[in-house]
């Protein structure tokens, strides 16, 4: 058993696999689909294809983060067993739920004053926070304890970058993140927004860049501007994608290409809670900066 529990929220975007690889718990975020209730599962109650095809169909979509008694059952049994906590959580500059978490570990803390539990607030979204996960994951693997993974995490939460394209823009006009005029305009023409995630952890429009081709290069140009140790990039990159696996898999050989150093790119579903937001089309990219955000 693991010295401390390391926990997120699915919207980490991982695979099952891979949270049960590096050994962090999660828990479910919730939408709705067409007035159903469903977890935010990794694919079990819905699978990817079908949740997606369910939106193209017209399905209506909405999100529920996850409330404050959700943390207090999740992490309940885990302080009864006498381990610490460190949670992270889906960036606040997108969702209410590090608040919910802060304080039902306000209220675990009175219960339970012998345990430490820390909440740690991502400012990242999807594979990035799950990237950020992998991280902690490796430290706790190689020693550090709690303590010194909840400080790592604050000082270096920003040296995970995010950048996102779409080739779609239907539903970010459907979300009111893109004009009715501009949306219609731009999938008439081809325009792929260019996305970051700033040090708010909000999602950014950076640029218009006409065609999948060309969006798909320059995402690989920004990694190479802003990564770690430029083209001698030795670290992971994580890849996440909303029903368009041909467009991420392009990415990951274009980053194969240009950073033969780097560790093969790992690709990942947008989750549902994401994907309720992004509609399909839509790839994110991950990888480890200087901390910057460019």
């Amino acid at each position: 058993m693991d010295s401390y529990v390391l926990s997120c929220e699915s919207t980490a975007d991982l695979s099952a696999e891979k949270f049960r690889e590096i050994g962090v718990e999660y828990v479910c975020f919730h939408y709705y689909l067409d007035g159903r209730d469903l977890p935010d599962d990794l694919g079990v109650s819905m699978a990817f294809p079908d949740f997606y095809q369910a939106m193209v169909d017209g399905a209506d979509t909405r999100t529920a983060a996850v409330g404050t008694g959700d943390y207090v059952a999740f992490w309940r049994p885990f302080l009864e067993a006498g381990r610490d906590i460190l949670h992270v959580s889906l960036s606040s500059g997108i969702s209410s739920t590090f608040e919910s978490a802060c304080i039902a570990a306000d209220q675990l803390r009175a219960e339970f004053p012998e345990r430490t539990i820390y909440v740690v607030d991502s400012l990242n979204a999807s594979s990035g926070f799950g990237l950020l996960m992998q991280k902690l994951s490796d430290m706790r693997a190689a020693g550090a304890s709690v303590d010194e993974a909840y400080e790592w995490a604050l000082a270096n939460r920003l040296s995970i970058r995010a950048r996102f394209f779409s080739t779609d823009l239907t539903f970010y006009i459907k979300g009111g993140r893109v004009s009715p005029v501009s949306g219609f305009v731009g999938n008439l023409l081809g325009i792929c927004p260019l996305l970051h995630i700033d040090e708010e952890g909000k999602l950014i429009p950076v640029e218009k860049v006409r065609s999948k081709k060309k969006v798909i290069k320059r995402i690989v140009e920004c990694m190479l501007k802003d990564c770690k140790d430029g083209a001698d990039y030795s670290g992971k990159v994580f890849i996440s994608h909303s029903d368009c696996l041909e467009d991420a898999q392009a990415v990951a050989a274009l980053i194969a290409e240009h950073f033969p150093k780097a560790q093969p790119a790992e690709i990942f579903w947008v989750g549902t809670t994401i994907g309720s937001h992004t509609g399909p089309g839509t790839v994110a990219l991950f990888y480890e900066s200087d901390g910057h955000v460019v």
